[in-house]
């Protein structure tokens, strides 16, 4: 039983409580951090990245995105999605409905970023993928309707980013995304707390089950969840990825 169904039974909710394409988000506490945890199912729910509106310019808010779906359409569940410089333009690869708009960065660097290995979230039809970098060039490079470069890796193929110390006292909020090995089940995380590295990758692998996780950002992470009513404001984000749905 997938982690956000069992969630949803223990606090009273029963399968049929929200419509199929309604992203579920609940809190987990898991070794004295606690997390909202969003979890969406690609062959039903539409899942896109947003960067820059009709204009050029970047949406930079959830509410920014929500109006731009146009009559009959909300935005159900957003979350910052990938490293940005100060004119919200994306430090890695990005790819919007198909289009490339920045190149894939398979080399090291400063940052987080740079911290390899890094990978992909490559959106496809009915899957969607967290997939480490130089793997991501070789297999799914131009294959992808939708794809974030971020990075670190949280977790590759099962085992945790080698350069996560468990005794590490740099922490804070993060959000990241998992994905399943069959591309059908992912599952967005952002901390209530401020948490390491090891603490963040371990909740994916360890809690959620998950072998691929990414991380997005820290610090400034942002969420973007109605079900729960919470959107949060703040700075201008970069790259967003959000499910769309049928207005209510």
């Amino acid at each position: 039983m997938r982690l956000g169904l069992k969630l949803a039974l223990a606090l009273g909710f029963g399968a049929a409580a929200a419509p199929a394409w309604a992203t579920q988000c609940t809190e987990q506490d898991y070794k004295g951090n606690t997390y909202v945890v969003c979890e969406v199912a690609p062959a039903t729910e539409d899942i896109r990245l947003f960067l820059y509106d009709d204009k050029g310019e970047p949406y930079g808010q959830f509410d920014a995105v929500d109006q731009s779906l146009g009559e009959g359409k909300r935005l159900a569940f957003g979350m910052n999605a990938g490293m940005y410089h100060e004119d919200r333009a994306p430090v890695g690869h990005y790819v919007e409905n198909g289009e490339e708009v920045m190149r894939v960065v398979p080399n090291a660097g400063p940052g987080n970023f740079g911290m390899l290995p890094n990978g992909v979230f490559c959106i496809r039809d009915g899957r969607a993928d967290v997939v480490e970098t130089l793997k991501y060039q070789k297999t799914l490079e131009g294959q992808c309707r939708f794809a974030t470069q971020s990075g670190p890796m949280l977790v590759i193929d099962g085992e945790l980013h080698p350069r996560f110390l468990p005794d590490s006292t740099w922490r804070y909020l993060r959000n990241g995304v998992g994905t399943s090995s069959d591309g059908q089940r992912v599952v967005f995380v952002i901390s209530r707390n401020a948490v390491t590295f090891h603490e963040f990758g371990s909740f994916f692998r360890d809690a959620l089950g998950l072998p691929q996780a990414l991380y997005f950002d820290g610090n400034i992470s942002r969420l973007h969840a109605p079900s729960i009513g919470r959107s949060d404001g703040g700075r201008r984000m970069g790259p967003v990825v959000g499910v769309v749905a049928p207005a209510e």
